[in-house]
This record gives structure tokens, sequence and C-alpha cells, in this order.
């Protein structure tokens, strides 16, 4: 490989049916989007299109040259996010890229490396920011081949769940922004711009370094937690596989989730949002974004009013959700964490190895403990997208669509509320919702998303 030249005439043409629905496509597949990879197995990108695009015909109003391009990442829990085709995801449900091109889209699917990849010397080469940097080559080889390339490089929206929501979240945050410019020469990207038009995010797990505050800050009431955590399904199952842990946190928890929960507040105050108490604000936005999320289940059918564990908490009157008990809507979540939730005592979450070195496994990265024993502090600003919304060098995303499932647990509902208020401070058109009942999860209104991309696009 001498350069990062597109070749449209290396393709080949596939049908697949899903959910009664036949697509046909052409794929253009394992193509590197730097020169100097790290992983050249990995590091590569695959470009899918509407077959009926080369046929001179539109699909919903696209065609080969005006078509956005959906640029979906399948990182999860900071993991190395692989390549997917059209067809299904790891939970063996039909994929966003399968419906994307039923709609109209240009799908760019990107391996994006993560914690746990070593290369031949046993370094570390999947910890921060490498995830965010593969997603910048890709957007910048895309910008490379503008001319040739499918789909319109001027409107590309970017989408992910849980840390694939993060990164989708960074890269709204952090275009053009010279943090990332020598890791970026480094692995040989384009010299292109790699800032993006719009962002999908499905309940982002970011702003790390304050995140294990925003968790006390809603949980800190409950003791006991019930983890539960989804991996994939083991082979000849259909099934993800589904672990609980339940427990009670200990003392020293106990007295950790007290100070977290105190020193969010000088946090909160340190914000540019508010135009009275930060605290009582905050929780104003989450309240009603929760009672529109039931209006909307109301609205559907949904019989809210009929189920005690809900109207525990959730005022019904004549259909219309009134109110909401703050305290016993806590209750109903019920925590998923112990604490810290994220920069784990042991030091061996999935967010301190995100914050690893090349011969670092893993490092804390908040200031319980201390700073001698902190990850890089430019490395932990550069994973967090509010850090760059007031950066006159970082080029913003036009657009982004925040979503956290009501019931999901994960974080915080606090994160998604302030990156909401963040970009909204920053002048970026931003919406949040809710979603009612759904725990951590992504891809699961794709009709609404697609809809809100057409609203920019068509």
């Amino acid at each position: 490989m001498t350069d990062l030249t597109f070749a449209p005439d290396q393709y080949t043409v596939h049908t697949l049916t899903r959910d009664g629905q036949t697509l046909t496509y052409r794929a253009f597949e394992n193509i590197p989007y730097a020169l100097h990879p790290d992983d050249a197995a990995f590091q590569r990108l695959s470009i899918y299109v509407p077959e009926a695009f080369y046929a001179g015909q539109s699909v919903h109003g696209y065609t080969l040259s005006t078509a956005p391009i959906f640029l979906p990442n399948t990182v999860g829990g900071y993991m190395p996010g692989p390549q997917e085709a059209p067809g299904v995801n790891f939970l063996g449900e039909t994929n966003a890229t399968f419906y994307a091109l039923l709609h109209g889209y240009v799908v760019v699917s990107p391996g994006v490396r993560g914690r746990g990849m070593t290369n031949a010397d046993g370094q570390n080469i999947g910890v921060a920011p490498a995830a965010l940097c593969d997603l910048k080559a890709a957007v910048r080889f895309l910008r490379h081949n503008a001319t040739t390339v499918p789909g319109d490089t001027e409107k590309i929206i970017s989408n992910g769940t849980s840390a694939g929501g993060a990164l989708s979240s960074l890269l709204a945050s952090t275009g053009n922004h010279p943090d990332y410019a020598p890791y970026l020469a480094a692995m040989g990207a384009a010299d292109e711009r790699d800032d993006i038009f719009a962002a999908s995010c499905y309940c982002p797990i970011t702003n790390l370094d304050h995140a294990d505050m925003a968790y006390e800050w809603e949980f800190h009431t409950l003791l006991e937690y019930h983890m539960v955590t989804f991996l994939p399904p083991r082979d000849g199952e259909k099934e993800p596989r589904k672990l609980n842990k339940d427990g009670l946190l200990t003392a020293h928890q106990q007295t950790l989730s007290a100070q977290l929960h105190d020193a969010f507040q000088p946090y909160l105050q340190s914000l540019p949002f508010w135009t009275g108490e930060p605290e009582a604000e905050l929780r104003e936005l989450i309240e009603n974004t929760v009672l529109a999320s039931a209006q909307k289940a109301l609205d559907a059918g949904a019989p809210l009013a009929d189920d005690p564990a809900v109207t525990a908490w959730l005022t019904v009157d004549g259909g219309q959700a009134t109110r909401m008990d703050w305290d016993g809507y806590i209750r109903f979540r019920t925590r998923m964490k112990e604490t810290p939730a994220f920069d784990a005592l042991n030091g061996q979450s999935p967010e301190n190895e995100l914050f690893g070195t090349a011969h670092i496994p893993s490092q804390h990265f908040t200031a319980v403990y201390g700073d001698e024993s902190r990850a890089d502090a430019h490395i932990i600003r550069m994973m967090n997208p509010m850090t760059y919304h007031s950066d006159t060098h970082a080029t913003l995303a036009s657009h982004v669509r925040l979503r956290h499932g009501s019931m999901d647990r994960d974080t915080s509902l606090a994160i998604s509320a302030l990156l909401y208020l963040s970009f909204q401070k920053a002048g970026v058109d931003v919406n949040l919702e809710y979603p009612w009942g759904l725990p951590h999860a992504g891809d699961y209104d794709l009709d609404e998303l697609f809809a809100w991309i057409d609203s920019l696009c068509a």
C-alpha cells in the first residue's frame, strides 16, 4: 500500500434478505485508512452502497453522489470495534447497516482499536486516544477521496452506543483539533479535515473524569447494587448471555459515595450553563426529559397508569404525565454499579484500561487517587468531549442526537444531560431524549434516527 487512494473498481455485489426485506448492495471491503497502522489487518474500513445507485436509481430521494454517509462504530466497553457488514450485530439482531442501506445511505464501517489490543512487542495499542484517532483517520480517508468515494463527504453522520456513543460525541466535538494531529501523523492518516456533519450518540459513557461524581449524585441513597452484563452468544446459541451480580456497598465504598456526591456540586458550579442554582436546574432538565418520555409512551398506548411500580413515582392524570417524584424514580431505576462506578478501586475497570499506556495496562483517571497515580491529564482531557466545546480550534458537528434509556443505569442520566447542555451552549443543534423503559442499548429507534437524518439531509 503506497497511498490512500480509493479504488472504485474493486468491489463485490451481494444480496441479503433479513426481516422479510431484500437488499442488494455493493461492497468495497477491507480498505486501509492509514499508511502506518499499528494493526494493519484491523485498521481498515469497508464501504457499502445500495446497488440501485449504480443503475441510476434513487432511494428515498438519494443518489450515489447525494446520499449521506452513515458512519457507525461497533465499540462497546472501549474494546476493539471490528468492521460490521450488513447482516447481524453481536446480539444476533439485524444491524443498523442493513437498514441504513435499505434507506438509501452509504455506510462506512471502520475497524477501531480498543483496550486489550497489543502489538508483536507486547505494547498496548488500543489505549486512549487510539479509537478516536482511528475514526478520525477514516473520516480523513473519505475526504481524501471525496471525488471518487460514494456518498456526500460533507454529510458524514457518526453513530455509536455506550463507549461507541462516547466516541461518536467526541468525533462531533473535536473536529480538526491539533491535539490529535501528532497521533494522526504517526499513523499515516490522510492530511485532510476530520470534522463531521452530525452525530448520533446512544447512552454515551463519557465525561469519565466526572462520571463517578455524577453516578453518586444520582444513586448515593442506594446501598445495594444490581449489576447486569450482557455477553455475546456462544457458538450455537441464539441469545446473548446475561450475567447478574448483586451486592451491598462496603463501608469504605459508602464513605467514597458521600465524598463523590459532595464533589459533584463544585463541578456543576464550574460549568457555564446555569442561570440559577446548578443542581436544581440539572434536576429540572432530567425530570422534564423523563416526563416527556413518559408522555411519549402514553401517547403510544403504554398502560403506565396501570403499573404500580410506575405510579409509585409518576403521576398520570387524564392521560398526561404531570409530575414525578425524584427519589422514587431513582429507587425505581436501582443502582447498577459499585463505588466508584468507573475509576475502580482495584484499577481494573474498562475505563482504567482505556487510560493505560503502551507499557502500563491500566491507570486511574480521577482525583480520588491523587495526581501521582493518575493518567496523563492531557490524555484524560482528550477523551472528554465537553472540554472542546468552547475551544476555538475545534470544529463541532452542526447536529447531535443524544439518547439515554430511562432505565439505563450504566452511567448517570446527568452525564447525557450535561453533554446536551454543553453542546447547546456551543450553539450546536442538539436534542436529548430518555426513551421509556429502555436499558443500556442502542439502535432501537432506527426509524426515528433516519427521519432525523433525512430532516437534515433530504
